[in-house]
């Protein structure tokens, strides 16, 4: 029988262990502040030090579990996401501590925040320069043109064993593969080498799912998450209420400041394809030069360095402040604050006409920012739009308030800078 020796498997590197992240984060950042707050503040009752060592505790856990669950996306730098990863861990801790009224020392929780946060950047750093993962590549099937991604080494495997030290074996599972390489993938499988199937990869890699027929093997379920759906929704409209009513001074300031910078309305209203494919009308801020006869396809189609883009149009759409006046179609149950982005209806009709399963995107509910816009943008092309669709599809097939968390994320860092997918 074939076998695949123990040690040919690449063994995990250190600071990718969880017990050594975890670990270090307990020691660091738990252990550290509170022994501080123990033996330097003698006045302090020992109920509020247990209970401070308690609650660093659960939020170094979240903040460890959010962090885990946000990056297992496509192109994520997990250093990146780990300030608003245990923000929100420390945040939510501190507002049930507030809730059931629990004694705390804020110079635990900060101290502890700091350390926490200082110590799983420091790792994450570490783990991407240890060198990236060696994948072994079985030569049969669809295996040809697998994306480059950076920390990734492909090696073409010319026979059933192993040269050397593998993170992961990738074979296309659905191929005519010989039998005694049938039997190395699953020795290497049973001895602790993770195998993929070459699809399964691509869309980790590249965050896009290409839909060859609807089938369970494409998305799991040809109807998403209906749960979640629904919390969303209210999720969506208590959110859009909020935000309505905080930025609503904001939102009349830039209704003036486009008044005053073009003739015309300051909204642009629009005919657009939303849920299970049903027509709504749109609202944004106008940002091009108000011409109301324009309704063929071609003038619904924004070119990148359109001329009928205005000056503060450019701004509006670089910043997405454009898209705010949608929190009404929000609260009127038309879109999600995350979500596929909504096509003018001369466009959607179109495209359902030339690409397949283009329909199948009004799955779910259309939202002001979406997966394919953090990270394609705007496309007008068939040829684009059908690359930004296989982003939609991703969206579908992983629909999770996880994925909806990091997309905020990628949109508020595009906003606030004004870098990331146009």
């Amino acid at each position: 029988m074939l076998m695949v020796a123990q040690e040919r498997v690449r063994p995990a590197r250190l600071w990718t262990r969880m017990r050594v992240q975890l670990g270090g984060g307990f020691l660091f950042a738990a252990a550290i502040p509170i022994a501080v707050l123990r033996y330097t503040t003698e006045e302090i009752p020992v109920s509020v030090v247990q209970q401070s060592g308690t609650g660093v505790l659960i939020s170094i856990i979240l903040g460890y579990y959010f962090l885990r669950s946000i990056t297992v996306f496509p192109g994520m730098r997990t250093n990146f996401y780990v300030v608003p990863s245990f923000l929100a861990s420390y945040a939510f801790t501190l507002a049930l501590f507030f809730f059931f009224r629990l004694d705390y020392s804020r110079g635990a929780f900060l101290s502890s925040f700091l350390l926490c946060v200082t110590w799983f950047w420091a790792i994450y750093v570490l783990a991407e320069r240890d060198g990236g993962a060696r994948i072994g590549v079985v030569p049969f099937g669809s295996v040809e043109n697998l994306p480059e991604a950076r920390g990734l080494t492909w090696e073409w495997l010319t026979e059933p064993g192993l040269n050397g030290r593998y993170d992961a074996l990738v074979a296309d599972l659905r191929a005519e593969i010989p039998a005694k390489w049938e039997a190395f993938l699953a020795e290497s499988a049973i001895d602790g080498l993770a195998v993929f199937h070459v699809k399964q990869l691509r869309e980790a890699i590249t965050g896009m799912v290409e839909i060859e027929h609807l089938s369970e093997n494409s998305l799991g379920s040809l109807i998403p998450f209906m749960a979640y759906l629904r919390i969303r929704r209210f999720v969506d409209f208590v959110g859009a209420l909020v935000v309505g009513a905080l930025l609503a001074p904001f939102l009349l300031f830039i209704a003036l400041l486009i008044r005053l910078d073009s003739p015309g309305p300051a909204l642009f209203r629009q005919e657009r394809v939303g849920y299970r494919g049903l027509p709504f009308r749109v609202m944004k801020f106008r940002t091009m030069r108000h011409n109301p006869g324009a309704a063929d396809r071609d003038e619904a189609i924004t070119q990148q360095n359109d001329p009928r883009v205005t000056g503060l149009g450019r701004f509006l759409r670089r910043t997405r402040i454009d898209e705010l006046p949608q929190i009404v179609n929000i609260l009127k149950g038309e879109m999600s604050w995350i979500g596929p982005r909504p096509e003018a209806e001369i466009l959607s009709r179109w495209y359902e006409h030339e690409i397949p399963f283009y329909r199948y995107r009004h799955i779910v509910p259309p939202g002001i920012t979406g997966w394919a816009q953090v990270n394609q943008g705007h496309v007008a092309e068939l040829d684009q739009v059908n690359h930004k669709l296989h982003y939609d599809f991703y969206y579908i097939k992983n629909y999770s308030p996880w994925l909806d968390i990091l997309i905020l994320i990628r949109t508020a860092r595009t906003v606030l800078t004004g870098m990331g997918s146009r």
